[in-house]
Order: structure tokens, then sequence, then C-alpha cells
């Protein structure tokens, strides 16, 4: 049984090799044998902390869903203008195309936010491979119901504070934090299936475009 004081550490040690695990071969190829080895640790190690397959699941789910709240959170400040919070909503939870290669997938707090790390193509693998499951999983769609109702319930908040402040007009800020989020679902699944704008470059400028049409004093795009 692992020492108490290192019980943290070791849990998200597992947590971070389970979402490896799942990005490099799929839900289904994902075992607690294949965990333990990318932990660097014994099959019992993970069942101390997980009793089976179908928690760790559901926790490694809770963890890559909280790693784009807990960014963001991180990075927004209530002297930030309503598109400037956009930014960096967007920025996080449909991050621009780029190369990280040789960065470790990280998603625990232990060491601070700004460690926590999700590598772009581990992203859209994960997030095809949760989704995937969540359309047959009670359970995983309730984290996910969880998850997206306080994300809309965050961009809102976003938006309300624009209309507050004249930078933005937004006549329903519920129904409009619908759109950015349902967009970033349909262009991850793109992106993943590399299914690019007619006229190419970076999917995101469509979830852009439309953030921008809120927009009243003519801000130049989403970084």
């Amino acid at each position: 049984m692992p020492r108490i004081g290192i019980e943290p550490k070791r849990r998200a040690e597992v947590i971070n090799a389970t979402l490896i695990c799942i990005s490099h071969h799929g839900m289904d190829g994902m075992t607690l044998d294949k965990v333990a080895e990318y932990a660097g640790c014994s099959k019992g190690v993970v069942a101390y902390y997980f009793k089976n397959k179908d928690q760790l699941t559901i926790e490694a789910f809770k963890a890559f869903l909280a790693y784009y709240s807990l960014k963001i959170e991180s990075e927004i400040s209530s002297s930030m203008t309503a598109g400037e919070m956009i930014d960096v909503t967007l920025k996080h939870i449909l991050p621009p195309n780029h190369e990280d290669t040789g960065k470790k997938l990280n998603v625990s707090q232990l060491d601070g936010v700004e460690a926590m790390f999700i590598p772009y193509e581990d992203q859209g693998r994960l997030f095809v491979q949760f989704f995937t499951k969540a359309a047959m999983d009670r359970e995983l769609q309730e984290v996910l119901a969880r998850s997206y109702q306080a994300d809309f319930q965050g961009i809102a908040k976003i938006l309300d504070h624009g209309q507050r402040t004249g930078d933005m007009h937004v006549e329903d800020s519920h129904h409009a934090a619908y759109g950015p989020l349902a967009m970033v679902v349909g262009l991850s699944f793109f992106r993943v299936a590399n299914i690019r704008p007619a006229h190419g470059g970076d999917n995101r400028s469509i979830c852009e475009d439309y953030v921008r049409s809120f927009s009243l004093n003519g801000r130049r795009g989403i970084s």
C-alpha cells in the first residue's frame, strides 16, 4: 500500500498516465495494466486509487475537463475587457494549431496551474475518445453536462460584462453563450478529421467571427 505522504502525487501520476494511455491506444485499448506501465507503478497501485476501469475513466474525464476551466480562470482578471476575457477563453478551449512536440501531458494542480499542459494533438484525440464514450455512458454524460453548464454560465457572465461596459451587444447572454460552445465541439471534431475551412487556415476563425459579431468597438479578431 502506498505511503500516505505520496498519495496525491501518485494519484496525479495515475490520472496523467490514463489520459496518455487513452490518447495513444483509445478508450478500448486503455487497461489498468497499461496505465500502470505509463505511470511507472504496479497494477495494484492503480487499483488502490481506482477500483476499476470505469471509475478511472470518469476521474480522468473530470480532470480533462477541469484542465480547461482552471487554465482560463488563472488568466482572467476583473481588469480585462469582455473581449480580452473571450480571447483567453477561446485560446484554451479551441487553441491555435501549433507544434508542441516534446512537452509532457500534465493535468495535476500539485505544481501550480501554470505547469498544467495537454499537447495539442492529445487534446484532439482525448476529446473524440471521451465524447464517443459519453454518447453511450450515462455517468460520463452527467460529468459532461455539469462541466458545460458551468461553461455556459462563465461565458454568459463575460457577455453580460461586455453588455454592461458597452463593449458588446447581446440580447440574451445565455442563448449567445450556447453558440461558441457548440462551435467548439463541432470544430474540434473537424480538426481531428482534418476537415479544413474551404479557404484553408485554422478553423477556429469560424468561432472568432461569431464572437466578433457581438463587439461594438471594432475589435480585430481573437488571439
